[in-house]
């Protein structure tokens, strides 16, 4: 585009794709596990996989697993700071994998469904439906973390040493899907997009979508703000983009690859779509008081490209960064998407309802404080 200029580039350019390979807590998978003879009614009781709990309050063999699950077994942070060496997140890379896990299960057992307990392995071929299923994807930038207490603590954006020695981000920068498109002009519900190494689709916006946050002048969002929600057929996806991870001292989490094609329909979109590391900005925040107590303070902006070379400038302290998402990988994503496209097997669909926008009136309201007294009132 800087070459050709928009109005020729725009002419010449018929798709933008896009990529991000990050963690991801708000990813769980749910399964059809199927009968067992004689029937079993799992809902209600307890599920396990590879000693993982799994949620099973739907029906008799729906279940469901989320990225942050634990075994009961695990001190978490008893022995701080804790490992969390393997949890939901896991057992999800283990089954697209193709392992065998380990299903327990016990219930209280009905006329219908008179069996009371089951022990025994299964693997994803098995099983009647597997899908991935994410509330929060593609955060749409993000804060980069810094510590400025007197001891290291240890977070979801990883392990912070004190006095603000380290930064830690994670985003794809000018890769990043809802970077490309800010104002979501040209995905929405149905958009088929790449997700976990296959096919998936956007069902809808996700948890804590936030569009209307202060922007760039060229529209771009300067704190977090949009998420999708999305879901995919885990039996087509590939564990290289599907990975459990687990950060010490804080948990167990998904790390997924996720693109989206973004159709050119105009000049203003290939404009968005053109986007750059040195036009997209990040709000640093302290993550040792600041971040846990909600409160709305900000250190300083800085670029994406200032992260990417390694260092950046915060209150006049050089500080070293670090990146929690894989800009190579986000890249392999991105290309792997056009080469689909290119090929003829994976095409393009016309979203059949936007997502919220600024605009909409769509507002993300975080918890109210409810003081004891007011407790009491409800009561």
């Amino acid at each position: 585009m800087r070459e050709k200029g928009v109005k020729q580039a725009a002419a010449t350019v018929d798709v933008v794709t896009t990529g991000t390979f990050a963690p991801m807590c708000s990813s769980g998978a749910y399964f059809n596990v199927g009968h067992a003879l004689p029937r079993m009614k799992m809902g209600g009781g307890r599920v396990t996989l590879n000693e993982v709990p799994a949620y099973a309050g739907f029906a008799a063999v729906d279940i469901l697993m989320g990225a942050t699950a634990i075994p009961d077994d695990d001190p978490r942070n008893k022995v701080f700071p804790g490992k969390f060496a393997y949890g939901g997140a896991h057992v999800i890379e283990d089954l697209v994998a193709g392992k065998d896990v380990r299903l327990t299960a016990s219930a209280y057992g009905t006329d219908c469904y008179p069996r009371k307990t089951l022990d025994t392995w299964i693997r994803l071929a098995d099983l009647n439906e597997a899908v991935l299923f994410n509330m929060r994807n593609a955060y749409q930038n993000y804060n980069v973390a810094v510590n400025l207490s007197e001891r290291v603590i240890y977070t979801y954006m990883g392990v912070l040493q004190p006095r603000m020695r380290n930064a830690n981000y994670c985003t794809a920068g000018q890769l990043s899907p809802l970077l490309n498109d800010p104002y979501y002009r040209t995905l929405g519900v149905g958009t088929r997009i790449f997700l976990g190494g296959g096919e998936g689709f956007v069902v809808g916006h996700g948890t804590q979508h936030n569009p209307g946050v202060r922007r760039s002048e060229k529209g771009l969002p300067q704190v977090p703000a949009g998420t999708l929600a999305v879901t995919g057929d885990l039996k087509k996806m590939n564990p290289r983009w599907l990975r459990g991870a687990s950060f010490t001292g804080y948990g167990v989490t998904l790390t997924l690859g996720l693109g989206i094609p973004i159709p050119i329909l105009d000049e203003e979109t290939l404009e968005f779509a053109a986007v750059s590391d040195a036009e997209i900005t990040a709000p640093v925040v302290d993550y040792s008081e600041a971040y846990p107590h909600g409160r709305a303070e900000i250190l300083g902006e800085v670029t994406v490209a200032q992260l990417m070379s390694g260092e950046i400038t915060v209150n006049g302290k050089k500080v070293i960064t670090a990146g929690l998402s894989s800009y190579a990988r986000a890249r392999e994503v991105a290309l792997i998407l056009k080469s689909w496209i290119e090929a003829g097997t994976f095409l393009l669909t016309e979203p059949v309802a936007p997502l919220p926008s600024a605009d909409s009136g769509y507002r993300f309201k975080p918890l109210p404080e409810r003081p004891w007294e007011r407790l009491q009132e409800a009561v």
